[in-house]
């Protein structure tokens, strides 16, 4: 992708929503098992951007502190889960199926592929990284949860 692309996205009541300006269309799953609870899924799919990227057009996101070290963003109404931040990072996570066309955007990897559900796995031939072998638990080189 060579050119600035904007992107809106939002919850699935309408409450909150968002613009992002994407310089990437790079995108990844995450196994990790907060996101498998925090989705009600077995892995999340996320793009990573500057947090200066995103523009909240509504109200922003309420906010959770899924740990001490991370806080993720979700609708208050309809509880949709749209971002993941570690605390003083400079850069966030969006989920891909809160914007209001997914397909704008590609997996690249996995993260945290010693949390994935096995048997719930399609091979893609997509790289992994291991949580564990990322610094500081979380940010790995290209983009991810940086």
């Amino acid at each position: 992708m060579a050119e600035t692309m904007n992107l809106q996205g939002g919850c699935l009541c309408g409450r909150i929503r968002y613009e992002v300006s994407l310089e990437s269309d790079e995108g990844y799953y995450c196994h990790c098992r907060m996101c498998q609870l925090a989705f009600g899924n077995t892995r999340a799919a996320f793009i990573n951007v500057p947090q200066a990227a995103v523009r909240w057009l509504t109200e922003p996101p309420k906010l959770y502190a899924s740990s001490t070290f991370a806080r993720r963003g979700f609708c208050p109404d309809c509880g949709t889960p749209l971002s993941f931040a570690y605390v003083d990072s400079q850069k966030m996570d969006l989920s891909v199926g809160s914007l209001d066309d997914p397909s704008r955007v590609r997996p690249v990897s996995h993260f945290a592929v010693e949390s994935r559900v096995a048997n719930w796995h399609a091979e893609d031939g997509l790289p992994g990284h291991r949580l564990d072998a990322s610094e500081a638990g979380g940010a790995v080189e290209g983009g991810l949860r940086e």
